[in-house]
């Protein structure tokens, strides 16, 4: 976390940690420590050391309990070292290309092994919008194959309109797991919907997915208003920071001291004016990328290798990355089950490095994986008939006096039975939609038009 963290604090909390092999909570950390830490403080303590990989977490709620990491080698892989986990290596990581598995084995390295690093401008000055792609042609065309929607014709926003309340709970669920939050799906679900406070979860954690929520809905319902630009970022960064920085005046504003970045040698840019300067100039340049994936991409590198913000870097990009697939009603990016240290680890690559391959990779198979969780949804939205429901009452009551007077289901008894209330122009069509009513009616569904089985059933019988 972009915080400037004493190392010999984090060398004093570890040491304690490794006393207890089988682990130990939060709140045993904090009594047992040989001086004064608030819980929000150490909360993010220890977010840092499993960043750096030096610790891991295990269980929910109160049975979360903090130990120390064992490499696996070979793996990259940072797990306790046991037979379950040694079957399940393959799924808690991602397949990446070889230039990818050349930035992790870079960034796998202790952290002396790697030479500090500072803001490069040149990384984003070789870049130039619609003649630079980070993601090649192809590519970009398989997205767009993979990503359409059946709102694609229709207003900027109405796919995630249509799919929101899903939403919601799966990129806030997804994202603050990537921050480290511990909430469930389930327990995310819960909040959402019903505002059940998950039990025993820190009121940070809590926060973290309610300010995703907001921040999810003011990106969809304002899309039309909103859209690549320096001011839907900020506002980003008002929302998802609400209430989780020690500085209440720094959320919805760019930062104007230095930070540090745990876990890695970078050193962001401390000087405000520049800040404000490169920050612009991000901003103009992704404006002008045509292309919506080539956008949302370039919005989740040069975000946080900015790091315009005190904190909440990285989730703003995350939200950002999805402004142009809303606006364009492609599948929206959830990151549903995107590995927490694949994607800071291809984070790293593009701080310490200035290298993109390795968060492809991610946002590869973070795309894919959503596109397969959104594909039965797709197939479930049916656009509404406009007609049908204008003249819902007019159609139970026409279907009505044909079944119980025991009538043919042919033109001349649904003409004779049309409703005064219908107009003549409606009148072929909703002929139409009593024909194709009828066609499809049976015993479980006639209820719908106020007929018994049994009425149904005579009618049947005789026609």
């Amino acid at each position: 976390m972009p915080k400037i963290v004493p190392p010999e604090e984090l060398d004093r909390i570890v040491k304690l940690i490794a006393q207890y092999p089988e682990g130990i909570g939060a709140k045993d950390i904090a009594q047992r420590l040989d001086f004064d830490m608030k819980g929000r403080t150490l909360q993010r303590r220890l977010a840092t050391l499993i960043a750096e990989r030096r610790i891991i977490s295990e269980g929910e709620g109160r049975a979360l309990k903090y130990k120390i990491a064992r490499t696996i080698q070979g793996r990259g892989v940072i797990c306790p070292v046991d037979d379950e986990n040694r079957q399940n290596l393959d799924e808690v990581y991602i397949p990446i290309s070889p230039k990818g598995e050349e930035i992790r084995s870079f960034i796998t390295q202790p952290r002396t092994q790697r030479p500090p690093v500072s803001y490069q401008p040149d990384f984003l000055g070789q870049y130039y919008p619609n003649n630079t792609y980070y993601l090649p042609a192809c590519l970009r065309e398989q997205f767009h194959t993979l990503g359409r929607s059946p709102a694609e014709q229709r207003p900027a926003g109405t796919f995630a309109r249509d799919i929101l309340n899903r939403l919601l709970i799966d990129l806030s669920w997804a994202s603050s797991r990537l921050e480290g939050n511990t909430y469930s799906r389930l327990d995310t679900e819960r909040l959402i919907e019903f505002g059940q406070v998950a039990e025993g979860k820190d009121v940070m954690e809590t926060q973290m997915i309610l300010n995703h929520k907001s921040a999810i809905e003011y990106l969809v319902r304002d899309i039309e208003h909103t859209g690549v630009t320096a001011e839907t970022i900020v506002a980003l960064h008002a929302f998802l920071s609400d209430g989780l920085l020690a500085d209440p005046m720094s959320c919805g504003r760019l930062r104007n001291r230095a930070v540090d970045i745990g876990g890695s040698v970078y050193l962001p840019i401390a000087m405000p004016q520049r800040i404000d300067e490169l920050f612009g100039i991000i901003m103009s340049m992704a404006a002008e990328i045509n292309d919506p994936f080539e956008q949302s991409f370039f919005l989740m590198v040069h975000l946080p290798y900015l790091q315009p913000f005190e904190d909440v870097n990285k989730r703003v990009s995350r939200l950002a990355a999805n402004i142009p697939l809303i606006q364009h009603n492609l599948c929206p990016l959830s990151f549903i089950d995107v590995p927490q240290q694949a994607y800071v680890d291809a984070v790293l690559g593009i701080y310490e490095l200035n290298r993109i391959e390795f968060l492809k990779d991610v946002y590869i198979w973070a795309y894919e994986r959503s596109c397969q969780q959104y594909v039965a949804v797709q197939q479930q939205l049916v656009p509404p008939d406009i007609f049908r429901l204008r003249y819902r009452n007019e159609l139970a009551e026409a279907i009505r006096a044909i079944v119980r007077d025991g009538q043919a289901a042919d033109d001349t008894s649904i003409l004779a039975g049309i409703p005064d209330s219908v107009s003549q122009e409606d009148k072929q069509k909703f002929l139409n939609l009593v024909r194709s009513e009828l066609k499809t009616l049976h015993a479980g569904n006639a209820i719908r038009f106020g007929l018994r089985p049994l009425e149904f059933s005579v009618w049947q019988q005789k026609h």
